[in-house]
């Protein structure tokens, strides 16, 4: 098997189990490059280089900060690496972007050029629903058409249907989940409240909701903190979930979860895609 082939399958691999990670690929050289047009390398979320190879220590440097970054921002980009005199024609400096270019300079010997792509690919985003509540059916069912990754956790015996999840969980119990953005929903409605706010807050999150009034919100953060919960982890959940968009119906709350959730998840894309981002 060719190390490309090889690469290619590491990342067929690493797209079925969620995990992220950045795709660099060699797409032109000049004069003389330990690695070819066509060489590629796998870069884990650790910022270390999982397999492939595009060269020595002449480009790695520039080619894993620029992983970092896209792993950040979601956003590929193009790294070359020139010798200084090369730069220095071009009217640029080390560190410095043009038109979507990143320039590094290669001081290694053998004085050659390198433009690499470096490309992010990103799990799904990842919705944990706990609760067999309507609003949890619904709001599963609605995120897996806009592309999450739903884990739906609860007591089997609170669910009278098959959940439209990924993953259904018997319990609270998560156990490892996927390296994505993720959304938590406590939508338990009555039954567990507590355990599953408890889990909730436990689990790492870009946003974490509550399925409930301000004051039963209240009520159960007192019996919590009185447990030895973290006050400052629960202050952070909101309660009540959703936009204010005057919903009703099971439906209408979930659609009203999922649009602020897309508020929050949009959110660094906006600020990185302003005008005044330029």
């Amino acid at each position: 098997m060719s190390a490309h082939v090889e690469v290619l399958d590491i990342v067929a691999q690493m797209k079925a189990a969620e995990r992220a990670f950045v795709l660099a690929t060699v797409v032109r050289t000049v004069s003389v490059t330990a690695a070819k047009a066509g060489a590629k390398a796998i870069i884990g979320a650790d910022g270390t280089i999982v397999a492939g190879w595009i060269g020595g220590g002449c480009a790695r440097g520039a080619v894993l900060k620029a992983a970092r970054e896209a792993l950040a921002d979601g956003e590929p980009r193009m790294v070359s690496v020139q010798p200084e005199n090369q730069l220095a024609e071009l009217g640029v400096k080390a560190g410095e972007h043009r038109e979507g270019i990143r320039f590094s300079s290669n001081m290694c010997p053998s004085k050659g050029t390198m433009d690499i792509f470096v490309e992010p690919v990103l799990p799904h985003p990842s919705l944990v629903i706990l609760g067999a509540s309507p609003v949890a059916l619904s709001l599963a069912a609605q995120a897996r058409t806009l592309g999450y990754h739903v884990t739906l956790a609860a007591p089997s015996t609170d669910l009278t249907v098959q959940p439209d999840a990924d993953t259904v969980i018997d319990g609270y119990q998560l156990g490892a989940l996927g390296d994505g953005k993720r959304f938590v929903v406590v939508s338990t409605q009555g039954k567990g409240d507590e355990a599953a706010l408890r889990a909730a807050v436990a689990i790492r999150a870009d946003h974490h909701a509550f399925v409930g009034s301000r004051r039963k919100m209240a009520s159960l953060r007192a019996k919590l903190i009185a447990e030895g919960a973290n006050g400052a982890a629960i202050d952070c959940v909101k309660a009540p979930a959703g936009l204010d968009i005057g919903a009703i119906t099971p439906e209408e709350i979930a659609m009203s979860i999922l649009a602020e959730i897309t508020e929050v998840r949009r959110r660094s894309q906006r600020a990185t895609n302003s005008p005044a981002a330029e």
